[in-house]
């Protein structure tokens, strides 16, 4: 029984509401468990280099052996709840709390790319934006509630299982909305990563540049004299920027989207120099927040719509966008980030960045020589 169109809008949007109160109590709070819990600054990178790295594994595993079947969806849904349970009864043992990891990144490396999918396909651009920003504010939510509410590193453990069930309840209903065919084994084998490498490549570096502040962010800030409740309203001003973003980018993504990604490239790179020069300035650390509209909001929603119009293969693209940015990107700045934390990370993650902006322009001259 296919669902009412009309419901579509609402049910993406406690979707994305609730899968990213999860992101967000994973990216911002639980590193901090993690060191109250006495992890070492190297585990910490480790563990959080786990996730990612299986987002960045499965699209070859889908390209070659699975399809994106709504009834994979399903599990990966499941999976991810139970995962967060497993947290639970492990997160004192750092080599089973890291298996758990494995499993989490794993089954989420799943369910987001199918969604986006479904959403691409189902409005345009702009309504995109709109039902989004929806993701920005479960972020902002959880962030502002439990940097005032959270006493010990159990309670964050909790409230990540609960929003992983509500990720699983509305998640589940969107399969009746999966309007995109399936990709038969043959078409997926020949998605080719290479033809556009230098822009696959730039993905990654960028996503490497955020390693240190998705992962480090609220120590560094907090290592800098900046309480923990502040650091959260600076997380909680950057989903803000952020959303008031995706509800007018409409108009910005009509445009080149190559000429997006270099110009946000470009600004992410400044915003890391500014945290490097600043760190215990409240002022200017909001000011790079600010940044966070054009360096995640308008990077994230031209990078997925770029893709999905340079590929056929419209799920596995979505995957692999997933994977080699939030996945290996991700992973890779984790365990940089752990190497390299102390006064120059934000150095480090600037130049990183940079480089990703170079290497854009690379991707932009191959493309312009490729025949149509």
């Amino acid at each position: 029984m296919r669902l009412s169109p009309a419901l579509l809008s609402p049910l993406l949007g406690a979707y994305y509401f609730f899968y990213f109160a999860l992101v967000g109590i994973y990216v911002i709070f639980m590193p901090k468990v993690l060191l109250d819990l006495a992890y070492t600054p190297y585990e910490v990178g480790i563990i959080f280099a786990a996730a990612p790295f299986m987002r960045f594994l499965l699209p070859f595993v889908f390209r070659h052996a699975v399809s994106l079947t709504p009834k994979v969806y399903q599990l990966s849904l499941l999976f991810t709840f139970a995962s967060t349970l497993l947290f639970l009864a492990t997160v004192s043992d750092f080599w089973v709390y890291l298996a758990a990891n494995l499993l989490f990144g794993a089954a989420m490396g799943i369910s987001l790319p199918y969604v986006e999918t479904i959403a691409l396909a189902s409005m345009s651009r702009h309504h995109y934006g709109k039902v989004r920003l929806w993701g920005s504010l479960g972020f902002m939510g959880i962030a502002l509630w439990l940097g005032k509410v959270l006493d010990s590193p159990y309670e964050a453990l909790y409230y990540l299982s609960t929003m992983a069930f509500l990720t699983l309840l509305f998640g589940a209903i969107l399969t009746k909305y999966d309007t995109i065919s399936h990709s038969s084994a043959q078409e997926d084998a020949s998605f080719s990563l290479s033809k556009y490498w230098a822009f696959w490549i730039s993905v990654f570096l960028m996503q490497v540049g955020f390693g240190g502040f998705y992962n480090f962010f609220t120590i560094y800030e907090t290592d800098h004299g900046i309480s923990l409740e502040m650091t959260s309203w600076m997380w909680s001003f950057g989903v803000v920027c952020e959303i008031f973003m995706l509800y007018f980018q409409g108009p910005l993504l009509q445009r080149n989207l190559l000429h997006i990604l270099q110009f946000a490239t470009l600004v992410t790179a400044g915003r890391w120099m500014l945290l490097y020069l600043y760190p215990d300035s409240v002022l200017l650390t909001f000011a790079s927040q600010s940044l966070h509209a054009i360096s995640f909001a308008l990077y994230h929603t031209a990078a997925i719509t770029y893709v999905f119009s340079l590929y056929t293969q419209k799920k596995l693209a979505q995957q692999f966008f997933l994977g080699i940015s939030f996945g290996l990107g991700a992973s890779v700045g984790a365990v940089l980030s752990g190497q390299i934390y102390g006064e120059y990370l934000f150095l480090i993650e600037s130049l990183i960045t940079f480089a990703a902006f170079l290497v854009l322009i690379v991707h932009q001259k191959r493309k312009t020589a490729l025949p149509a």
